[in-house]
């Protein structure tokens, strides 16, 4: 295992070094994680910064969410990798822990930093480690107008106008359109019930709060809809809701700002809400909030670091923000911009700002990964019959407090 590690990292020598000439020009990279719509417009922008500044040269590389985590610290552990990394701001806690990118308070103008929304600003053990573009990052109830006259308010509404809509349409005996669709076996997509039943995943002070009745009751709830009042698929991942809706077969989804565009392109007419509020507690679902941005590697150095610090600056600007608004659609970190009426009138981004208002930041403890990989099997088995909503509850608690005594040993 050693030997493969030394050779891993010695390829990683001989490909950074390869590619870093001395001729004058300053190669930088930026590793990303963005849909094809948001990395094709930032390859553009980053295109005409270079036509600009000629004397630097920006590599975009993108790779997937949990490639670009385990790649980075790989490179990082080996010197080397990326001068700046965009993502979202839960990878900053293990990055900042383990010394892999750079506090910025002191690299980026304060002025600058003091115009944008501060949930951008992500601190980590009181340093700023990244600052985001963008804001929400956050599931949102989304509905059909053509199979919906409105939107439900609250979840007992939302049932029966589930039950309404979901329909046998051909007479074959089997559902063809569902009340309601979503990636409800993944952990981050129940986020918004535990909430709604006034859970979370951690306390205070970054403890794990999952064996709670909040958590066994929003096991129940979400068991309900499938079980109970039929109104979801039985095995319901993210490409089967993402289907369903688009091909409009389903009334109502939760999903996240980054489908918007593809339903917008596929012809759905959709409006968004914020997920309606639980009837049985009267709180509103509160989804996890994450900003995304940029963090620079604590390996660009030399004539890198000042070109990196600029190109950031760049890429949070106005200017630069203005463009993701209105081409993409994202909820802008500026403040300038988010008091911009007629900018903030595209469509959907009313009701996308009112579901953010009701949500919660994202942990970004290094612990949090923990936590995923306790409720995932616990979760799972719950809507497998296999075990009970509150023994569910008790076994997430235990394995989240192993996991993360197992990452501090």
């Amino acid at each position: 295992m050693r030997f493969v590690m030394r050779f891993l990292i010695l390829l990683l020598i001989l490909a950074f070094t390869g590619c870093r000439r001395d001729d004058g020009i300053v190669r930088l990279q930026l590793w990303n994680q963005m849909l094809p719509e948001d990395r094709a417009l930032l390859e553009s922008l980053v295109k005409s910064y270079e036509a600009i500044h000629q004397n630097v040269r920006v590599e975009v590389i993108y790779k997937e969410t949990e490639d670009l985590r385990s790649s980075f610290q790989t490179a990082s552990l080996a010197g080397l990798g990326p001068d700046l990394i965009f993502g979202p701001s839960d990878q900053i806690g293990p990055f900042a822990t383990m010394g892999f990118v750079r506090s910025l308070e002191d690299l980026i103008d304060a002025k600058r930093m003091s115009e944008l929304d501060s949930v951008a600003l992500v601190s980590f053990r009181g340093h700023i480690y990244q600052i985001a573009d963008r804001v929400g990052n956050h599931l949102t109830f989304v509905w059909n107008t053509k199979l919906l006259s409105h939107a439900p308010e609250n979840t007992d509404e939302m049932i029966e106008m589930g039950r309404e809509a979901t329909k046998d349409l051909n007479g074959d005996g089997k559902v063809d359109q569902w009340g309601i669709v979503w990636n409800f076996t993944e952990p981050y997509f129940f986020i918004p019930w535990l909430s709604g039943f006034g859970g979370w995943v951690f306390d205070a002070n970054g403890k794990p709060t999952l064996n709670t009745p909040a958590a066994a009751n929003a096991f129940k709830f979400v068991k309900s809809l499938r079980d109970q009042y039929k109104i979801i698929p039985p095995d319901c991942d993210y490409n089967m809701a993402d289907v369903l809706f688009k091909e409009g077969r389903a009334a109502m989804l939760v999903n996240g700002p980054w489908s918007w565009t593809g339903y917008e392109r596929g012809g759905v007419p959709f409006e968004l809400a914020r997920i309606p509020r639980i009837s049985a507690t009267g709180l509103w679902p509160a989804p996890m909030v994450s900003p995304m941005g940029y963090s620079i590697s604590a390996n660009s150095k030399g004539k890198r670091l000042p070109e990196a610090v600029r190109l950031l600056e760049y890429l949070i600007s106005d200017s630069v923000q203005k463009r993701f608004v209105s081409e993409i659609g994202v909820i802008p970190s500026s403040r300038v911009l988010r008091a911009d009426t007629a900018l903030l009138s595209r469509p959907h981004m009313a009701n996308s700002l009112a579901q953010l208002e009701v949500g919660k930041p994202m942990p970004i403890e290094p612990e949090l990964r923990a936590v995923w990989d306790a409720m995932r099997p616990a979760y799972q088995s719950v809507l497998g019959g296999t075990m009970s909503p509150e023994n569910a509850a008790v076994r997430m608690q235990k394995d989240a407090e192993n996991k993360i005594r197992e990452m501090n040993e």
